[in-house]
């Protein structure tokens, strides 16, 4: 992410809102929103900024399910209505057929 001197965004890449499961161990989270770069999900359990993770993120193809498997950096925590907001910057992803 870039900052302007105006203080507001300027990201790389533009995200897509998005409601998609994301595997974690034990764990139920939902993205909100994805780029090339990042993804931003909602969980009901604390992360910690710098923590790297590995996660999947399902997908419907016509082909049919579709997981995209990443690593990453936690790079913000947020409160968001009683959930915890969190956002990954992707370091590696591979996609795989679901099976």
């Amino acid at each position: 992410m870039l900052i302007k001197n105006d203080g507001k965004e300027w990201r790389k890449e533009e995200r897509v809102p998005v409601s998609l499961p994301v595997s974690l161990p034990n764990i139920e989270c939902v993205t909100r929103d994805v780029s090339a770069s990042g993804v931003f999900f909602e969980a009901n359990t604390s992360f910690n900024v710098g923590e790297m993770i590995d996660f999947a993120i399902e997908f419907d193809s016509p082909g049919g399910k579709l997981m995209l498997k990443c690593n990453g950096e936690i790079v913000r925590v947020e409160d968001r209505n009683g959930k915890v907001g969190v956002a990954v910057r992707i370091g590696e992803s591979v996609m795989e057929s679901a099976h």
